[in-house]
């Protein structure tokens, strides 16, 4: 029996992602095109090469284009636009501390510190 409930767990997996869900079995989160463009767009300013291509596939994988989704976390400061939840490097979280201690808005630096540091 055991057997059983182990392949059909698989079997679940599999029709998850052929349905278009994503590997733990949520739906790709429905954006407008510019908001998708703009998830993809902010992945050229992460460090790597290999975390821009890893950026661009979780945007893959995580988002689908379909309707705005106005609860979609975006903001613009200094003529950038970001969207979602950033992904910082050990040196972008120490210039957002820095930069909010100087008496920068959070969200500001950590859009500033993503793009410039």
């Amino acid at each position: 029996m055991k057997g059983i409930v182990v392949s059909g767990v698989g079997m679940l997996a599999i029709l998850g992602m052929l349905a278009g869900f994503t590997w733990d079995g949520h739906e790709p989160r429905e954006v407008s095109e510019d908001q998708y463009q703009i998830l993809t767009d902010q992945c050229r300013y992460v460090d790597t090469s290999k975390g821009q291509a890893e950026c661009r596939s979780a945007v893959k994988e995580g988002y689908r284009v379909g309707k705005a989704d106005p609860t979609l976390d975006c903001r613009t400061y200094s003529g950038v636009t970001v969207c979602g939840e950033l992904s910082l490097s050990l040196a972008e979280e120490k210039c957002v501390r820095h930069s909010v201690d100087e008496g920068l808005p959070y969200r500001r630096a950590e859009v500033e510190c993503y793009v410039f540091a």
